[in-house]
């Protein structure tokens, strides 16, 4: 499997943000939005990162592709029984769809939950790999602010709604889901009107994440609290599950 780093930290996005998580970030992603903040996951490398100690900044360096066995091995230096959660992030995991699965299955039963994190997009390969899955925490991309790279896995150009109410009715096939929209001043009432229709013909009581950006890069600010206010507002006249969490890793530091 093609890897970018492996790291112990506390989540810091959604329902779960602070609870201790041993993340595994894959390399690769087919999507590019204008506030990611991991550009160095966009593409697969040579080399992963592997932090030495759980709690230190020290890290030492494995060869892309890593072997299964390595990554296991990684974990239980940092301790991987004593977190809640096992992360596959990316990137996008789901272009390693085997790699998910095999991880998956090597955790599972260990103690902590396995936890997806994914841009929601991947029907077929979340179809193969869900049974594995305890959490499943899918982005609602918004194309004001996403687009599609040029990459071999890129389809037709558009929106991405129709695409993600496929993958949530797939998601719900594990034990949770939640949804997370990243909110910024460009993001129109038009397309989160309809991410709140579609969630809501799946299931309204899915938990939805508004998570104001952090700014980066090219984006320079984040939304007015006024702003984020209204749009949380307005998803609850619909949703019965909406809850806004900004990016609080962003705040002490954490990777």
């Amino acid at each position: 499997m093609s890897l970018i780093e492996i790291f112990s930290s506390v989540q810091g996005e959604g329902v779960y943000t602070g609870a201790s998580t041993l993340f595994i970030r894959f390399g690769e992603c087919d999507l590019r939005c204008r506030w990611c903040d991991t550009p160095h996951s966009w593409r697969r490398t040579s080399e992963c990162r592997v932090q030495t100690v759980r709690g230190e900044s020290g890290f030492r360096v494995l060869e892309n592709p890593v072997a299964g066995a390595e990554v296991v091995a990684a974990a239980d230096a940092l301790d991987v029984v004593s977190h809640r959660f096992v992360s596959l992030t990316g990137g996008e995991p789901l272009l390693q769809p085997e790699a998910v699965l095999a991880l998956a299955k090597g955790f599972r039963g260990r103690g902590p939950r396995i936890y997806l994190e994914t841009h929601g997009l991947l029907t077929d390969a979340l179809a193969r790999i869900v049974g594995s899955i305890d959490v499943v925490a899918m982005d609602w991309k918004l194309a004001s602010d996403v687009v599609r790279s040029s990459g071999a896995h890129a389809p037709a150009e558009g929106d991405f709604h129709a695409e993600h109410e496929e993958f949530l009715r797939i998601a719900r096939k594990a034990p949770e889901v939640m949804v997370k929209m990243v909110l910024t001043p460009g993001s129109e009432d038009s397309e989160i009107d309809e991410m709140t229709r579609r969630i809501a013909r799946v299931d309204r009581e899915i938990p939805v994440i508004v998570q104001p950006v952090t700014p980066h890069g090219p984006v320079r600010e984040g939304p007015s609290a006024r702003r984020v206010l209204e749009i949380a507002t307005r998803l609850e006249r619909t949703l019965r599950n909406v809850r806004v969490v900004p990016q609080t890793h962003k705040l002490y530091g954490a990777p």
